[in-house]
């Protein structure tokens, strides 16, 4: 078996990610209403909207959601589908 250090790292890299209650709490909500923009999030987490894209940003950055812009609005949607197989063993359900 070769090492792929790079691989393990990525893998690391979203795992860290994820590790954040409000983050996990986001791909979750995301993969359940498909896609939606940081408004919608903020009321749901009840958190400050600057928070919530602070977190956003960070998921962003690791290729775990992606963006989609609409005029002014940003829509979110997870880019990854190891998270959905991530979140479907930890939450039980099938989140799409």
């Amino acid at each position: 078996m070769e090492l792929n250090l790079k691989q393990f790292n990525e893998t690391a890299d979203i795992l860290k990610a994820l590790a954040h209650p409000v983050r996990l709490c986001i791909v979750k909500g995301l993969l359940q209403k498909g896609a939606c923009n940081v408004g919608y999030m903020q009321e749901c987490l009840d958190l400050p909207q600057s928070t919530v894209s602070q977190h956003l940003q960070k998921l962003r950055n690791f290729g775990i959601v992606a963006t989609e812009r609409n005029g002014l609005e940003v829509i979110y949607t997870i880019a990854d589908d190891r998270v959905k197989q991530i979140i479907q063993i930890f939450f039980g359900e099938d989140p799409s």
